[in-house]
């Protein structure tokens, strides 16, 4: 049998509401708060989802390392975060990388920073919601200072960003060259029809334009529930054709998308539809990309 490429998973949450010796809090798992989006999502909601929770999922699926994408919304200080991840981090032996939140519009931006990189080597990258917003509101500016010291300490960013914004985000990449941006969820679509995906599929290639973007191909259950690989195929072909396998990786939303799938029926749609690729390809797609951007 052939063997197939590793996995490397680029968007995972961890979180641990049992621990009262954290002072953290994840707002988006309270009792009775429903997500923005996706509406009620209770039957996530358990009381811990570690490293472990992970590996237990997706051991039958050739994953070989795993990128924590910041889960711990609502805390006074995100490098704690950070440092309750890397004691996990060095507890296991199942790597796994570290994307954590800074408000990089703020005054104190740098100085988070350079707290995460001290709490953690395993500290990787920023994701920031307040992003969208900016680039809806044309105005950058504020987030010039993160993104110079972001690129120079080879942190990636991590960014949400809807098709009518992408023009924006585009923009924001070619001012900072040095910077590797990673569009989330290949842009969250929050419609699969037919106009809908006319309009993204546009503003993607034009976000691919900008030669430091990666798009993440995670996240695709969210808007489209009852998804097979079939009503997939186009979404993912666009984003093969936008941004070929040199700039593409693969990531499972875990465990948000358990609510529409199990852990290996969604990645092996991912990994059979890259598979008429070269070998080459696939590993850059499923693991090399992924190897670099998060630095394990």
């Amino acid at each position: 049998m052939k063997a197939k490429p590793a996995i490397i998973d680029t968007h995972v949450h961890f979180y641990d509401k049992g621990n009262a010796e954290l002072d953290l809090e994840w707002s988006w798992l309270e009792a009775g708060v429903d997500h923005p989006i996706l509406g009620n999502i209770d039957p996530i909601k358990a009381i811990r989802f570690d490293i472990n929770s992970i590996d237990a999922e997706s051991r039958f699926a050739g994953v070989e390392g795993f990128v924590h994408i910041q889960a711990a919304i609502g805390s006074k200080d995100p490098v704690s975060e950070t440092v309750w991840l890397e004691k996990m981090r060095l507890e296991s032996d199942i790597p796994f990388q570290i994307v954590g939140h800074a408000d990089l519009a703020s005054p104190n931006a740098v100085d988070q920073l350079e707290r995460h990189l001290s709490a953690s080597e395993h500290f990787v990258g920023v994701r920031d919601f307040s992003i969208e917003s900016a680039l809806a509101a044309g105005d950058i500016s504020p987030y010039s200072q993160s993104f110079a010291f972001m690129a120079r300490e080879n942190l990636a960013l991590d960014f949400d960003c809807e098709y009518p914004n992408m023009q924006a985000g585009r923009k924001m990449a070619e001012s900072n060259p040095d910077l590797t941006l990673v569009l989330e969820h290949i842009g969250f679509p929050r419609s699969r029809d037919s106009e809908y995906f006319r309009n993204w599929s546009t503003a993607l290639r034009e976000l691919a334009q900008a030669p430091n973007v990666v798009c993440k191909v995670s996240g695709l259950g969210m808007t489209d529930p009852r998804f097979d690989a079939k009503s997939l195929e186009a979404w993912m072909q666009h984003c093969l054709d936008s941004f070929g396998p040199g700039r593409l990786i693969i990531g499972s939303n875990w465990p948000i998308d358990r609510l529409y799938s199990s852990y290996d029926a969604i990645m092996n749609i991912y990994r059979d539809f890259f598979s008429s690729l070269s070998l080459d390809e696939q590993e850059l797609i499923l693991n090399r990309n992924a190897n670099q951007i998060y630095r394990f």
